[in-house]
């Protein structure tokens, strides 16, 4: 079909990425997108191990020729933060490894993304970065003309209605690099957030588990190993269920956007304040006025969701 989405992500693997990338794979396979590239960032764990294990989740796919490319080692103008105690010291939890074969492109990811949205016509592709945003800032800050060519930027990131992962107000990609998050949200290109007012929503039943497990192919029961490490944390943490699949849903939202709801509104992310650094202002009931630059979402249907994800998983080797 012509109006296939072009979609590039942007990440730091981290189990839930790792799930995002593999369903992308899928819905390449399955037609449904053109999964174009992946750029890194640092995030879950450094730069350095965020870059390999994307590429090894592109060996899994079956796709070792697919264009990574290695971004921001640290964020914009704070400490570099990391989730090993989340995503274990490789950021993939208890996955065996293996030296990739996936090559990593010389290029750096922002000149990367600036030259290939300078090529693309307008409104022609979206972005799903699903870590810090520190690459969609710099590409922004650097080439403001680059936002003509986004259709959308969909992003998982922020919290308001549910309270934050990495402090009681802060989100933890948000949190990580939250000056790039207001250079996004100020830039004029459409944002999307899938925050943890809808990613809790999308857990990881046993049954899920279960259906995932059961596939007969390496990956279906690979991602089930992996999400299954990764949720631990977050149902001793929150009293979830399972463990939300919060980075698929980014993914999910923009090749499906009817599985979704929200509200368009306006959002601004604290850069100052010790104590709600990250947090995201969201005004809901436009109590401000100002012109909304998000859609903010926080409904969705998670059922269909996991449908979407286990049928792209099972379309791999």
């Amino acid at each position: 079909m012509s109006d296939k989405i072009r979609l590039i992500i942007d990440t730091d693997p981290g189990q839930d990425d790792a799930a995002a990338i593999l369903m992308a794979h899928g819905l390449a396979k399955r037609g449904l997108i053109d999964f174009l590239a992946i750029t890194t960032v640092a995030g879950n764990v450094p730069l350095a191990r965020t870059t390999e294990n994307a590429r090894i989740i592109c060996d899994w796919a079956g796709e070792t020729g697919f264009p990574v490319y290695a971004g921001a080692d640290k964020p914009l103008l704070r400490p570099p933060l990391t989730a090993e105690a989340v995503h274990g010291q490789t950021g993939l939890g208890d996955a065996v490894l293996h030296a990739p074969v996936c090559p990593l492109q010389p290029q750096h990811a922002v000149p990367f993304l600036i030259d290939t949205l300078r090529r693309a016509g307008d409104n022609s592709i979206t972005l799903c970065p699903i870590g810090p945003l520190t690459n969609i800032a710099q590409m922004l800050a650097l080439a403001p003309d680059t936002v003509r060519a986004v259709k959308n930027i969909v992003l998982m990131g922020g919290s308001y209605f549910e309270a934050g992962n990495m402090t009681p107000a802060a989100e933890f990609n948000f949190y990580c690099d939250p000056h790039a998050a207001q250079i996004v949200l100020q830039s004029g290109a459409p944002v999307t957030i899938l925050p943890l007012d809808v990613t809790h929503k999308a857990v990881i039943t046993t049954p899920r588990m279960d259906a995932l497990r059961r596939l007969p192919n390496a990956n279906g029961p690979r991602l089930a190993a992996l999400l299954q490490s990764y949720e631990r944390y977050d149902i001793q943490k929150f009293g979830l269920e399972g463990g939300p699949l919060h980075d698929p849903c980014a993914v999910a939202c923009a090749v499906f956007p009817e599985l979704f709801n929200g509200g368009h509104c306006r959002v601004d992310v604290e850069t100052q304040s010790n104590l709600t650094l990250g947090a995201c202002v969201v005004d809901w009931r436009n109590i401000t006025g100002q012109t909304p630059n998000a859609r903010w979402i926080t409904k969705v249907d998670a059922d269909r969701l996991f449908e979407e994800l286990a049928e792209s998983i099972a379309i791999l080797p």
